[in-house]
């Protein structure tokens, strides 16, 4: 049996021999086969090469999904590069933090995009940040930018690539080892600074597969990607999976639940992950009727309660013949468990499966989820000391989730050690929002937690104390929060108190603020 490859670079060169001519994107009038994407992988990565990108540099990614993503990534990947994905929602000061952390050599940035300038906002957060090539990709038809020795237009791209021949590119593809890093994914952490989780190509690959298979994903699906390109679940669950089955990948830039139930009609989807709320708001949505969701045929969700009533509609109301739950986190290479295929509703409402890729999975004497295996991160960035507190001495990476194992191996989580929360299937970690309300003149102190909402799953609640003769109200809190923190990050609701509830150890409890509710 053949061994499969190991590093994406070569897993899209056995996709484009394999499957040539089939589908592989499409993305409104862009069409790309499976050849077609090489090829294109390939002009990009010579440009990049052109452009003094070595092995083992850095590309960012901040931008939505489009096929310009897909492109760009696995040309960072096939000159040798490490795909840095930045959050989309993320303001400019947290994107530029990232940027300078990882000494960015390149980034692709959206052009305008829904009323924003990702460059504009950059250059005024951070006029000294200086990365040597930035290409800014054209979401939107009318996008136009001054380019000058650092900013391109992706048209520039091909002009660029000339300079360097298609053989000295697959040299370098070719010289990419599966233990070279392929993505560093930036998950925020207790004390409220970001991580960056340094994942392997042999890895990244290897929990792709088993997600794949999991899934039941072939190369006959269509794949409608909502999740962002940015989070594991739209990049290696979406991206990386359709390159190791061949399956045709639909990009879709914002959820919009008509415009997401025209595409499943017109593209034929066959396969649509997502958070909980996707399919409870196009199950939910009155004039779905008019939409032939017929093709659709794999779902898998998770990241929040899902209830077994969702699960017994989308199976009936939206004839899915597939739903599946997981659990997953950056540390672990974005995955970790999976219900499989054959499960039960109750199964796969009320637990997050078994471990996948080679995982092995034990509770701590205080029931925390701990997971041990080859696909644990190869470490933090530039952080030995968190990366030893995470992963002990044994392997073993501990998730700062609370747990409880079935007879059959199956897990459910049942609270989180570190008091985050999921928001729209975003992580929020309390810590970050604390304190960037810290920063705003008024707060003595405060304490966010999530609350439940039927769309989102979770919101915060931000609980503040007033410094003495402040007369701070909901409206500032929010309109700072805003302006320092991504969207998602943002508290929904704000409650004023003369005072927090202490433990005798002197922290926050939390808990007691939760079971307020």
């Amino acid at each position: 049996m053949t061994t499969p490859a190991q590093t994406t670079p070569m897993a899209l060169h056995d996709a484009a021999r394999a499957y040539a001519t089939a589908p592989a994107v499409a993305d409104g009038a862009v069409r790309l086969d499976w050849t077609q994407l090489l090829a294109a992988v390939q002009e990009v990565a010579r440009a990049l090469i052109a452009r003094g990108v070595h092995a083992g540099d850095r590309v960012a990614m901040w931008a939505p999904n489009t096929h310009h993503w897909v492109v760009a990534a696995l040309a960072a990947h096939y000159c040798g590069a490490a795909l840095v994905p930045l959050n989309t929602r993320y303001v400019a000061d947290e994107a530029a933090d990232v940027l300078a952390r990882v000494d960015a050599k390149a980034l692709f940035i959206a052009g305008t995009f829904l009323g924003r300038d990702r460059l504009a906002e950059l250059r005024a957060a951070a006029p000294d940040l200086v990365i040597e090539t930035v290409v800014v990709i054209p979401v939107e038809p009318e996008t136009s930018v001054d380019v000058d020795a650092h900013v391109l237009n992706w048209a520039q791209l091909a002009g660029i690539a000339e300079t360097v021949s298609a053989d000295e590119a697959r040299k370098r593809a070719e010289s990419v080892d599966p233990e070279d890093i392929s993505d560093i994914l930036f998950t925020s952490g207790t004390t409220g600074r970001s991580k960056g989780t340094l994942v392997a190509h042999r890895q990244a690959l290897s929990v792709v597969r088993a997600w794949a298979e999991c899934t039941t994903l072939t190369q006959a699906d269509r794949y409608l990607v909502v999740s962002p390109f940015f989070h594991n679940f739209g990049y290696k669950a979406g991206i990386l999976a359709c390159l190791v089955t061949g399956a045709a990948l639909v990009p879709q830039a914002v959820f919009d639940v008509p415009a997401t139930m025209r595409l499943v009609s017109t593209e034929q989807i066959t396969v649509l992950p997502g958070p909980p709320t996707i399919y409870q708001t196009i199950l939910d949505y009155p004039e779905r009727d008019r939409f032939d969701l017929r093709t659709l045929r794999v779902a898998v969700t998770g990241a929040a309660t899902v209830p077994v009533v969702l699960v017994e509609r989308m199976r009936a109301e939206l004839e899915f013949a597939v739903v599946i739950t997981g659990y997953g986190l950056s540390e672990a290479a974005g995955f970790g468990t999976m219900c499989r295929a054959d499960d039960d509703a109750a199964t796969i409402a009320n637990t997050c499966g078994r471990p996948i890729a080679g995982f092995e999975l034990r509770l701590s004497e205080a029931g925390e989820v701990l997971l041990r295996g080859p696909n644990v991160m190869l470490g933090y960035l530039d952080d030995p000391e968190s990366t030893a507190e995470t992963i002990d001495a044994d392997g073993w990476l501990h998730t700062g989730d609370i747990g409880t194992l079935d007879e059959r191996g199956y897990l459910k989580i049942t609270d989180r050690l570190k008091d985050m929360y999921i928001s729209g299937g975003f992580n929020v970690y309390p810590a970050e929002v604390e304190q960037a309300l810290a920063r705003l003149d008024g707060v003595a102190e405060s304490a966010v937690i999530g609350v439940p909402d039927t769309r989102m799953g979770e919101v915060g609640k931000a609980y503040v104390v007033r410094k003495p003769d402040a007369e701070l109200t909901e409206d500032q809190v929010l309109a700072h929060a805003t302006t320092v923190l991504a969207n998602f990050k943002v508290p929904r609701f704000v409650e004023f108190r003369d005072q927090l509830p202490y433990s005798a150890a002197g922290k926050v409890l939390k808990r007691q603020l939760r079971e307020e509710k």
